[in-house]
């Protein structure tokens, strides 16, 4: 039976169904046995690699390196921040959050501002500048425009033959670019509000689409939200922020230091003296805060 087992990409399922890519062939497959019980909505899901008998059952699903729970997709390469120079403007502080998501999902994070035709030459430093944090996170950075084609080949390149999913507020112009990955254009292009300055939401549904410089890109609207991930605890956040990660010989005048108000605090002094960004210190505190009050009751133990 060895010899009938073939293997592929989940790319959709329905109602039960499920719709495995191997090579050009797309089988439709349900589950067998063991790896179909009740009540589990993650048994398999889009992304997924399997394996498949001759009779189309999936029969093996193969270790996750990573998955998202909203929308439920695993095995993405990239997550796509995708945010506009104007119209909206930037929000930092959601960028970080998407940031922050990314990495609570063990996924390489992306950013891209499009629009770039939208702003002058003094926008465009002050924007740079403004996004130099992400140089010292080592996150790629991207400026184009999907209405003059500018910097879509770069991406392109980039993530050939790689699964990315596609993240960011409405109105940033996500639809745009993801047409331009993939040969028919079936997504709906929305326009900004311009009363309302933010977008109007065109995402109908998310879907998983072989890419045309190979691989494949998703959209994921859970992505888009400012809820920040369940993170358990203060260990759990600061391992998020991997630029806070001190040399092994070293360490702050107090062993538990949330390097918030404590004297002695190295990660302090290295903001201070520009080693560590400001704007990702900040936004740390607010994280802190936020989920020291929300989620952290039994707060003395951390």
């Amino acid at each position: 039976m060895g010899d009938d087992i073939i293997k592929g990409n989940v790319i959709n399922k329905i109602q039960g169904f499920y719709y495995v890519k191997v090579g050009e062939n797309i089988h439709e497959c349900k589950l067998r046995g063991i790896l179909k019980r009740k009540d589990k909505k993650d048994n398999c899901i889009v992304g997924d690699i399997v394996e498949i008998s001759e009779d189309n059952s999936i029969i093996q699903i193969y270790p996750r390196k990573n998955m998202i729970n909203r929308p439920l997709v695993s095995n993405v390469d990239y997550l796509v921040i995708q945010f506009a120079g104007k119209d909206p403007e930037i929000d930092l502080d959601r960028l970080n959050t998407l940031i922050l998501n990314s990495t609570y999902y063990k996924i390489d994070p992306i950013v891209v501002i499009n629009k770039i035709d939208l702003l002058s030459e003094e926008e465009k430093s002050s924007l740079l500048e403004r996004l130099n944090f992400l140089e010292k996170i080592n996150i790629p950075l991207f400026f184009v425009s999907t209405y003059k084609n500018i910097g879509v080949d770069e991406i392109k390149k980039f993530i050939t033959n790689k699964t990315v999913a596609f993240g960011g507020p409405s109105g940033v112009g996500k639809s745009s670019i993801l047409n331009m990955l993939q040969d028919e254009e079936d997504l709906v292009v929305g326009e900004t509000s311009k009363k309302l300055k933010r977008g109007k939401h065109t995402t109908r549904d998310s879907k998983f689409i072989p890419s045309n410089c190979g691989g494949y890109v998703i959209d994921t609207p859970g992505f888009s939200s400012i809820e920040l991930p369940p993170i358990k605890d203060f260990a759990e956040l600061i391992s998020m922020f991997k630029e806070f990660t001190l040399p092994d010989d070293s360490h702050c005048k107090f062993l538990n230091c949330h390097h918030i108000s404590e004297p002695g605090c190295l990660i302090k002094n290295m903001v201070e003296d520009n080693k560590i960004s400001k704007t990702r210190y900040d936004f740390y505190k607010k994280v802190y805060e936020k989920l020291k009050v929300e989620r952290w009751n039994n707060y003395e133990k951390y």
